[in-house]
């Protein structure tokens, strides 16, 4: 990707429409990240339906700049009313909301932002500098080295993301077994439906992803009690020197460390968050100057950059070889292939244009969030203290109205319903939602690449050596599973034996 190429999508997006689109964005995913309960992955849900209106360009920058506000407007509430609106701000609550009842909000909230800002920055760097990289090593790939991609990607997914390896696996098959639901592409045969034609239409994706995020998460807040919180005074937004010269260190790791490590699918934000939060406590620990769970300022800027990072990080195999890292890049996958473009290489090549002015968005999404959300932290604050029971119904009616208008059926709105309650289901099983989410979206590509190596030698396996790295991959990552899980099981056990 030429300096022309890349100076010709910042000209690209830099006008009233698209600055317009970026402003929106962040403003309606922060929205929807201060609610408790909801997220980045839940407002990309209910909003993904309107980007279909936008050209590409426009819509991918929405998404993205709703990503951005999601993630931050849950360190908003973390820090103000020690109400995390995502996992990934749980850190930021732990050391944001000591320093709020201090009167060091305004420091803690210009501490996240900035750090927030900082990783955007590097991560849109990274994604400029590895992306086109990796897209030519993606141009080797045939067949059956995506399939050894795909199923290193569900088993990483699986083992990483939820407690047990069994119950990731299964949530990952029964995706996958989701996805397969209608026509078969290649030979045109029904596939799971039963002889039912209203079945035979299969499952969008709109729906499917709006149903598990938007109405399962309304409906798990629901039924969760309200948190008291009051309206906590920001003060003055300024760190002092001490604090400045505290968060520079964290915020340079947390960046770097949340953008490599988001690489890796399964590797997402919260995780990078709270391994990034580990870290530097322990490394405060270690130097006997530790203020951790009594509002290290550390503990704010290393998570709130790795977080960053890694939403970053993430866009470089969904870009470069049309691998989501997790739920939210799955979500943007799907508006990807809705707009009919297909990540892998040719984005790099063919539609350089398009990628340069989805990249130079990023930086745009990043300064917009900086110069828009600080001025507004006391609005956000106030939003957070709505009760659910009048924001639950406003968000249930405008996710059944975008999956009505996804393909105009009321079967889809049936599909919607039906996964949120699915997603409520799951959690009271505690069986994790993003394998399924990854299988939903994989499975597909999973059997069509796997047909594909087995037509062209039915001894791939052993024939071609990428996919052999990848087979060897997803075999460690489910071998380091089984031992996590075992290790784990123990160290309850030894703890139960202990107390008795």
């Amino acid at each position: 990707m030429t300096p022309d190429v890349i100076l010709g999508g910042f000209a690209d997006i830099l006008t009233p429409e698209r600055l317009l689109v970026a402003f929106l964005g962040c403003f309606l995913g922060t929205f929807f990240g201060v609610l408790p309960g909801l997220g980045p992955v839940t407002a990309i849900a209910v909003l993904f339906p309107l980007t279909t209106y936008l050209d590409p360009v426009s819509g991918i920058l929405m998404l993205a700049a709703v990503y951005y506000g999601g993630m931050y407007g849950g360190s908003t509430t973390a820090i103000l009313l020690n109400i995390p609106g995502e996992v990934s701000s749980l850190p930021s609550a732990l050391e944001g909301y000591p320093l709020t009842r201090r009167g060091r909000a305004g420091a803690a909230l210009a501490t996240a932002a900035v750090s927030s800002f900082v990783a955007g920055v590097v991560g849109t760097l990274g994604v400029m500098l590895l992306g086109p990289t990796l897209a030519r090593f993606a141009l080797a790939f045939g067949p059956p080295e995506q399939f050894g991609l795909i199923l290193f990607s569900l088993t990483a997914i699986a083992g990483l993301v939820s407690g047990s390896l069994v119950k990731g696996l299964s949530m990952g098959v029964l995706g996958i077994l989701l996805s397969l639901v209608g026509y078969d592409a290649i030979s045109g045969v029904q596939v799971l439906t039963f002889g039912s034609w209203t079945l035979a239409q299969g499952f969008s994706v709109v729906p499917v992803m709006i149903g598990l995020f938007g109405i399962g998460e309304i409906l798990k807040t629901l039924l969760r009690s309200e948190p008291d919180a009051s309206i906590a005074k920001v003060g003055s937004l300024l760190p002092t020197r001490e604090e400045r010269r505290a968060s520079v260190g964290p915020t340079v790791r947390g960046t770097f460390q949340g953008f490599f490590l988001g690489l890796i699918p399964g590797m997402l934000p919260s995780v990078t968050s709270f391994l990034n939060y580990s870290w530097e406590r322990r490394r405060a620990e270690r130097r006997g100057t530790s203020t951790f769970g009594r509002g290290a300022i550390e503990g704010i800027a290393g998570p709130e950059a790795s977080n960053n990072g890694a939403a970053m990080g993430g866009f470089v195999p969904l870009l470069s070889l049309g691998i989501p890292t997790g739920p939210s890049m799955a979500l943007i996958l799907a508006a990807l292939l809705v707009y009919g473009l297909v990540p892998g290489p040719m984005l790099f090549t063919q539609e350089a244009d398009f990628t340069a002015g989805i990249i130079a968005s990023f930086l745009v999404a990043n300064v917009i969030l900086l110069l828009l959300n600080l001025p507004l932290v006391g609005l956000w604050a106030k939003i957070a203290r709505v009760p659910f029971s009048i924001m639950g119904p406003i968000v249930v009616v405008c996710c059944l109205a975008g999956a009505l208008l996804e393909r105009n059926s009321l079967f889809d709105v049936g599909v919607c319903a039906a996964f949120g309650f699915l997603a409520l289901l799951l959690d009271k099983a505690r069986l994790p939602v993003a394998p399924l989410v990854m299988g939903f979206v994989l499975g597909p590509a999973l059997q069509q690449t796997m047909r594909q190596s087995f037509t062209m030698s039915p001894t791939f396996f052993v024939e071609r050596p990428i996919f052999a790295v990848f087979a060897l991959a997803s075999l460690a990552t489910v071998a380091w599973s089984i031992r996590r899980t075992v290790r784990s099981r123990r160290q309850t056990e030894a703890r139960a034996a202990a107390l008795s």
